[in-house]
């Protein structure tokens, strides 16, 4: 407001080194601190000052410079694009290939807070040719550079296919993977992140990645301390795991839902959300797989999360992952069932406190009712005959139509425990499905028992 800006910007040109330095760390620091007044920086006129000289000024102004690029890039697509407008991109690739690391730490760190916005923003970063030496940087034995490096290659990676196939090209993969094991938690997120979406958008670079013998070294991510760790591991295996049954039989033979299934039990909240969507994808593919997650004790920390659980997107999840373990055949579905899973789901379903989120609602619906197509573990079936609503009660009432038929002591059973006596309540739309399921069920017994 008192024109700061405008006095600072004759500054930049001083012939003092100190002062064009100190200069733009008071221009960065401004920008940094909200979207205006990086605006204001911008319109001022100063980008094409503060690189105009770039290459031949000492290695503290190239810091600085990029910090100041930084700081206004972050902020919106529009203000990173006036970076890429003023030139500003190949002398940030010019300050990559600087001998300082410092310089390329700073430089890097421009370049993904340019890249993160958009695939076309992402595209001018590679364009300009900052990928090949983004690799060189995640080479280099300092580990600030490395993390800022592997970040940027993932910023870079997460918006298109073509974009991660450069990454890819330029022999990222290798160098990521064996930095895995790496004792930085902090480097590891990175890495994970930055294959993670490599592996994403297509199954060739998910075979890529696994092809880079990233199990079972990725699995010991799965129980590190820092939780981010935990999360960005299972983010990875999730992102191989949803493509074919292939690569989720390759997980489960290198045992990787086992440990998926250990990292839900041993976290809370969303550090738990990919490690529970992966086991729904891994499940979906197929029978055997879906017996895999089963035979891993996958079922009871998914149910755990239903209980447990406040935020709405992640019971989603869970109700959604069980509902691909149970949707295959009657054993798996009753595999679900004994584990008391349909009550659980039933009572979220009911409960008025509930969110009503549309999505969450479908998500438990569409659960209940793939399990409930299959499940013909009638005791698991008949304590929901009381409580449901018409919507599932008719998939229910389906269910005890097809067994009761062949089952005489579910029959009996059904007598005994009042199941019979609810059917009768029931009032069903004449020549609807419902009242042929009700009508099958009477058909069952002799007339007075009906009565």
């Amino acid at each position: 407001n008192s024109g700061v800006v405008c006095l600072l910007r004759p500054l930049l040109l001083d012939v003092v080194p100190t002062i064009r330095q100190t200069t733009a760390l008071a221009l960065g620091r401004l920008a940094d601190y909200d979207e205006d007044l990086a605006e204001a920086v911008v319109k001022a006129g100063i980008l094409p000052q503060l690189i105009c000289a770039l290459p031949e000024e000492n290695r503290y102004y190239k810091k600085t410079a990029a910090f100041v690029l930084r700081a206004i890039a972050k902020h919106s697509p529009q203000l990173a694009q006036a970076i890429v407008q003023c030139g500003a991109l190949e002398m940030l690739v010019i300050c990559l290939e600087d001998f300082d690391p410092g310089v390329k730490e700073g430089a890097s760190w421009a370049f993904g807070y340019i890249a993160r916005h958009n695939p076309e923003l992402s595209q001018a970063v590679v364009d300009a040719g900052a990928v090949p030496l983004l690799v060189l940087c995640i080479q280099e034995p300092e580990i600030a550079l490395k993390r800022i490096a592997a970040s940027t290659l993932s910023d870079i990676s997460k918006h298109s296919p073509e974009l991660a196939q450069t990454v890819v090209d330029a022999g990222a993969i290798a160098h990521l993977a064996q930095m895995i094991p790496n004792p930085d938690a902090k480097l590891k997120r990175q890495v994970l992140s930055a294959l993670s979406q490599i592996a994403k958008h297509s199954v060739d670079l998910a075979e890529l990645v696994v092809e880079a013998e990233i199990f079972p070294v990725v699995l010991t991510c799965l129980k590190d301390s820092d939780e981010y760790v935990k999360k960005n591991g299972a983010t990875l295996i999730r992102e191989i795991a949803k493509h074919t049954p292939e690569l989720s039989q390759f997980i489960v033979n290198s045992g990787g839902v086992a440990a998926v299934v250990d990292c839900i039990g041993s976290c809370r909240g969303t550090v738990r959300l990919p490690g529970i969507m992966t086991l729904g994808y891994v499940a979906a593919h197929s029978e055997n797989l879906s017996m895999a997650v089963i035979v891993s004790k996958g079922i009871p920390p998914l149910c755990v999360c239903l209980i447990e659980e406040h935020e709405d997107h992640i019971k989603a999840a869970a109700a959604w992952a069980l509902g691909q373990i149970g949707r295959h055949t009657t054993e798996h579905a009753r595999h679900v069932a004994v584990a008391n899973v349909l009550p659980t789901l039933l009572d979220i379903y009911v409960d008025t406190r509930s969110s009503e989120d549309l999505k969450m609602k479908a998500s438990i619906f569409k659960a209940l009712k793939n399990i409930l197509q299959k499940c013909t573990y009638l005791p698991a079936l008949e304590p929901l005959l009381h409580e449901a609503p018409p919507n599932i009660l008719k998939h229910i009432i389906g269910q005890f139509s097809k067994v009761l038929p062949h089952d005489s002591k579910a029959r009996r059973l059904f007598v005994t425990t009042g199941g019979l006596k609810k059917v009768q309540e029931i009032k069903a739309e004449p020549g609807s499905l419902l009242q042929e399921y009700i009508n099958t069920i009477n058909n069952c017994y002799p007339e007075e028992i009906v009565r």
